[in-house]
């Protein structure tokens, strides 16, 4: 089995120094039990890498689980989780302490496993139930050696994604989990995984599960056109019909140099990712709608008159195709919402601004999407998904950025001024009149008729005097 002697500081250093204290404790309580303990998976990966793993996972081989537990009680507190899998959370650490299980497939699904602790597992049989080689490294905490019994390391350094073995056909989700670690660390799949991957039946599939693949795409993804090429190249794209719709749907070479809609949007999403905040939920909303924005497209194209090819009203056809592929992963009807508006809306940008559009135009978009500053970022994606064509800020982004910015609607819809309490203030009392007094003065406001109350009561009394109410 291939070992590695390398000081232990090489992996230890890029852990907290109470990750790292915890780390050295329980290795040297597992070997003076009888066992051996070692940093597993990600988080071996990550240091290798040269990155601080977030989460960190220990397994001790040759200590029951009873064993396990009673060490861990000496110093530490603790949940278990699941006595099937044998997994304790060390509270007020980042770290999972394990003990070898092995898995047998059972029926269809992500649940049918049959999974037993086996603390006397050799080492290659453990790693081999993980699903990429470059996950099936293990790192002694006390002499640094690490354990690569497939050759990961190797993969890792030269940037390649292959998986450990047969193995991991037994969980179809992990297809997807090699899109995202594609776009994450710029991985290049191997081409048996490939070949592997394309026979992997899409069945059984919890849409949450699913859904978690694709979030974590768009929000750890530098690189998400090479995770998107990886669907195309194995065929699982096809389990996304309106993705695999963008696949060979032409662009005006033009304005779209960079190939057809489905090029496209695998560059627009490398701008998003190189342009993210750090707030997922701003960030997943964006994402999503740069992934989504040209659904629309494959339903409209075609060849004008001129010889060139448009693709008119794709913007507003994109809605349902955007609603139907996220209503596939998610329930999350507000989430869904808030990404078919910026689909829909995504031209809008550009079209006030050759319009040279006024302050109600632009008070007017800020209410139908809700916050100006998404579509904004949604419009730079776009007009920097165009490569060789020069990137840079849009135009039109920093002009209706500046607007919407003037106008206190940058990142809200315009908040209505004129409200039920300053009728009942007149003497009114609430009836069906109400919604119709109210609703004229929200689009009167939207108009710049009025900017404050008392503007506003200026206009409900005209308003009033004119319809006799």
């Amino acid at each position: 089995m291939p070992r590695d002697s390398r000081a232990p500081d090489t992996i230890m250093l890029k852990l907290s120094k109470s990750d790292a204290a915890a780390c050295r404790w329980i290795s040297a309580a597992a070997k003076e039990a009888g066992g051996r303990a070692y940093l597993v998976g990600g988080c071996v990966r990550d240091s290798l890498l040269g990155k601080t793993p977030k989460d960190i996972d220990i397994e001790i081989y040759g200590l029951t689980p009873a064993m396990v537990e009673k060490t861990l009680s000496r110093r530490f507190r603790f949940e278990m989780v699941g006595k099937s899998f044998g997994v304790w959370i060390l509270k007020g650490f980042c770290i999972d302490v394990s003990v070898p299980r092995t898995e047998r497939k059972t029926g269809e699904g992500h649940r049918a496993f049959d999974v037993e602790c086996d603390p006397f597992l050799p080492v290659e049989a453990a790693c081999a139930r993980r699903d990429f080689t470059v996950n099936s490294m293990l790192c002694d905490c006390l002499t640094g050696e690490i354990v690569d019994p497939y050759g990961g390391r190797k993969d890792l350094e030269r940037g390649i994604l292959r998986h450990t073995s047969d193995k991991f056909s037994e969980d179809p989700l992990r297809v997807l989990r090699a899109m995202q670690f594609i776009a994450r660390f710029g991985f290049s799949p191997a081409q048996e995984t490939v070949e592997l991957c394309s026979k992997i039946p899409f069945e059984n599939l919890a849409p949450e599960r699913v859904f978690e693949e694709w979030k974590k795409l768009l929000l750890k993804g530098s690189k998400i056109s090479g995770g998107l090429n990886f669907l195309r190249d194995c065929g699982w794209i096809r389990h996304f019909p309106e993705l695999a719709a963008c696949s060979g749907c032409p662009q005006d070479p033009e304005w779209h140099p960079e190939g057809d809609v489905f090029v496209h949007t695998g560059f627009c999403l490398d701008h998003f990712a190189a342009h993210r905040t750090g707030d997922d939920r701003e960030d997943l909303v964006v994402g999503l709608a740069v992934l989504c924005h040209d659904f629309g497209k494959p339903l409209c194209t075609a060849f004008g008159e001129d010889g060139k090819i448009h693709s008119y009203g794709h913007d507003v056809l994109g809605a349902r195709p955007a609603r139907e592929f996220l209503g596939r992963m998610t329930r999350e009807k507000s989430l869904i919402e808030e990404v078919v508006v910026l689909v829909e809306r995504h031209m809008a940008v550009l079209d006030l601004w050759r319009s040279g559009a006024g302050d109600s135009a632009i008070r007017r978009l800020a209410r139908k999407v809700g916050r100006i500053d998404r579509l904004v970022r949604v419009d730079d994606a776009d007009r920097n998904g165009r490569p060789p064509l020069e990137p840079g800020d849009s135009p039109q982004g920093v002009w209706i950025s500046e607007r919407a910015r003037e106008l206190s609607v940058r990142d809200s819809a315009p908040k209505p001024i004129l409200m039920g309490r300053h009728l009942v203030s007149r003497g009114m009392r609430p009836s069906e009149k109400f919604k119709a007094i109210l609703s004229a003065a929200y689009e009167a406001q939207l108009d710049g008729e009025f900017s404050d109350e008392a503007g506003a009561a200026e206009w409900l009394g005209g308003f009033l005097r004119e319809h006799g109410a």
